[in-house]
Order: C-alpha cells, then structure tokens, then sequence
C-alpha cells in the first residue's frame, strides 16, 4: 500500500495532464483555475487507496479519482455563487474573477466532463460508476436544498441537520470510496460496506469542521475562526445548544445570533461560551467519535486483511483528531 502523499502526487500529477488549455478559452480556463486551486484532494486519494486496499491497481480508478474531484470542484463553484462567496480557498472565486455566467457554464461543463470521464472503463464498471455517480450528484443538490431552506428556519431539528450533512458532504465520501471498490471489482458486499465506512467518516468529518469552526486554532485551521457564528450558520453547536442549554442560555444564544449592534471578537466569544456552558461543545466532540467509532464497526464487515482494516482505522482517527 502506497501512503496518503504518494496517491496525492500520483493525482496531482494526472490532474495536471487533463487541465490543458482547450478552446474555447473562456469556458475552460475557469475549470482548470478552479481545479488547480489546491484543496486536501481527500476524496481522489481515498477513491485510489480504495482500490488498492481491495486488490486492484490505483492507475486503473485514477479517471474515477478525477470524477469525484471534478464533481466535487464543480459543486464549489455553483455553491460560490449560490452564496456570494468572494473567496475559494484564499483565492477569487470562479464567479469574481470572471462573472456570474461563465461561473454557471463552466460549473456546467464541469459536470459533463466528471461524466465522462467514465468512459474510460468497459460496460459494466461504466454502467456501476455512472449509477452511483447519478444518485450521489442528486443527493449532493438536495444537501445543498436543505442547507438553504435551514437558513429561513427556526425549528431545524437535529436529526433534519444531520440528513442535510449526510447528504451534501458525506455521501460524496462515501462514494469516492465505492468508485475505488468498483473499479477493483470488489465483491457488492464490500463495495456497500465500505460507502458507509466513508458516509460515517463524512459525517464525523463534517461535524469536526462544525466544531473547529468554533474552537479551532486560526493559524492551522485554514480559515477564519468563528465564521459560522458570525453568518449565523445553524451548526450543530448551535442546535446542540437549543437541546442541552437552560432557557437563559437559550434565548441569550438566539439574541446573539441576530445581533448585528455588537463586534465580531465579541459575538463569537458570547456564543463560544455559551456552546461550552450548555455542553454542546463536548456533546459535538462526543458526535465525532461515535459516527468515527460507527465507520469503525464497519470494518469488522470487511473482506480484507487485517492490515488494511487497521490502515483504514489510523485513517479514521487522522481525521477524527484533525486540527485543520
């Protein structure tokens, strides 16, 4: 088995190849802008170390590899616009650095591309690709559907948010992980077995995101610390908050949240210490473990070494006590 920066150099190193300059320069130029804008590229090297964990060789899942990273870039540039975002990733967003349409069409022919890079394997493998590729790309839309709804809503419930999590992040992990078994040609028990060891995994690492927004370090977190508090996002914190908090803690939580009248430094550390004293704050930490610890259970269902499971295991746990 290779490690996780040797599948990342492989990847890099085909991305490289397929983003060349086509005509018409104003469609794919934004494409290969977004593709080469960097990222932990998480979802191609568990698709390319999937493959080899279930006997087949990471060359032969490297187009599925790039599908998913294709997508998946594809979903950031519609959700950028969707949510007027002026940064990716430190850098212009395709719709700032160009415009709004060429940010829609080339978010388009990013879709088209990610599927037609299935072409690339015989009928069968395309027919199993193509089907798991469609039913996630659909769940990923109604994740991003239920994420915007949530935004007008005040009685989000927490088995609501943990779907919309399932859904916008953590199938596409779960899916990454199947390519790989697919293409290696993994028994459909496997295969089945390890897209939830990936969808638990997803959630687990969605939620981490939703804590170290909050209580990460801001000089490795990669991002501003706090922000989902100052968009008012209804994290699991937040929700955690209106379960487990007193009534004070409650309406002092919701006051703050629609407070525009007081500083950034000063809302962030009102909310902060109103996660911690209602417990919601543990209570995340403790929902991280148990969605990792149910990718954990998972893997006892595996028909793979011992060896592997415990690599699939240590990469669990890397993500679960991630500080970025």
């Amino acid at each position: 088995m290779q490690n996780i920066e040797a599948y990342q150099k492989s990847f890099i190193t085909y991305l490289e190849d397929f983003a060349v300059e086509r005509e018409p320069r104003s469609l794919y130029k934004p494409i290969n802008y977004i593709l080469k804008l960097g990222g932990k590229r998480l979802r191609p090297v568990l698709t390319l170390m999937t493959s080899e964990i279930f006997d087949g060789d990471p060359k032969d899942a490297i187009n599925a590899a790039l599908s998913v990273e294709v997508f998946h870039n594809f979903s950031l540039v519609h959700d950028d616009i969707m949510d007027d975002a002026p940064l990716r990733r430190g850098k212009e967003t395709v719709h700032e650095k160009w415009d709004l349409n060429t940010g829609i069409l080339s978010g388009d022919a990013m879709l088209i591309l990610a599927y037609q890079l299935f072409e690339n394997y015989e009928p069968n493998t395309f027919r199993a690709l193509a089907q798991l590729f469609s039913k996630t790309a659909l769940e990923v839309c109604e994740g991003q559907q239920y994420d915007i709804d949530f935004e007008t809503r005040d009685d989000v419930a927490i088995p609501e948010y943990l779907k919309m999590i399932e859904y916008k992040t953590a199938v596409l992990v779960g899916a990454a992980m199947k390519m790989g078994a697919i293409v290696a040609k993994a028994s459909e028990e496997d295969q089945n077995s390890i897209y939830d060891f990936g969808r638990f995994l997803g959630i687990a690492f969605q939620l981490q995101d939703d804590y170290l927004d909050a209580f990460g370090n801001p000089e490795t977190f990669g991002k501003q610390v706090g922000g989902d508090i100052l968009e008012n996002k209804k994290t699991y914190l937040y929700l955690k908050t209106l379960e487990l908090g007193t009534e004070e803690d409650k309406l002092s939580l919701i006051k703050m949240m629609s407070s525009n009248s007081i500083s950034n430094a000063t809302k962030v550390n009102a909310v902060k210490t109103l996660f911690d004293n209602s417990g919601a704050s543990k209570a995340t930490q403790k929902a991280v473990e148990d969605y990792t610890n149910k990718a954990f259970e998972v893997l006892k269902k595996l028909n793979i070494s011992s060896d592997k499971k415990q690599l699939l295991r240590l990469f669990g746990e890397q993500l679960m006590n991630r500080r970025v």
